[in-house]
Order: C-alpha cells, then sequence, then structure tokens
C-alpha cells in the first residue's frame, strides 16, 4: 500500500510556514515517509478554500492542522494511517 499523502500548502512571504515545513519534514522523516508542498499563490481554488489558516496540513485529502503544526498530534495521526495499511 502507498504511504498516506502528506501535502503542506503554504504561501509566499509566510512566517509560519517556514516553522510548518520543519515540522512536517521531522515527522515524515521519523516515520520513513515523504511529504510535499502545494503553495496557494498560483492557485486561486486553494487560495479561497484555506484563505487565513495557512500554512495547512494535509493526510490523505483531510485537513489535519493549521498554523501552528503540532507535531505530536501531526505524528499520532501518521502512525494511525500507516497502522491501517499494515
Amino acid at each position: 500500500m502507498p504511504n498516506p499523502d502528506v501535502v503542506l500548502i503554504t504561501k509566499a512571504d509566510c512566517h509560519l510556514c517556514s516553522a510548518a515545513r520543519a515540522a512536517v519534514d521531522r515527522v515524515t522523516k521519523s516515520l520513513g515517509i515523504g511529504w510535499r508542498e502545494q503553495p496557494v499563490d498560483d492557485d486561486a481554488e486553494l487560495r479561497e478554500r484555506f484563505a487565513e489558516e495557512i500554512p495547512v496540513v494535509l493526510v490523505d485529502g483531510v485537513q489535519r492542522d493549521f498554523w501552528k503544526i503540532d507535531e505530536v498530534r501531526l505524528e499520532r495521526t501518521l502512525r494511525r494511517v500507516l497502522g491501517r495499511q499494515a
């Protein structure tokens, strides 16, 4: 089974996005899975959908966190998803 699809929604000139990148990277690396970044700057639909919540973490398309990423909660969520795939 494929790993969970972890996406960090960001925008340019976002000071919270830098911290979110580091948090998502730490958690996913510790679990041996990848993640990707999706900027909203050139995507009107994403920009409208998430507006003032950026940065946002999605796991398999479901919003799991925003603004300040809680690493413990993200790890718990990803472990749960990975456990269902075992």
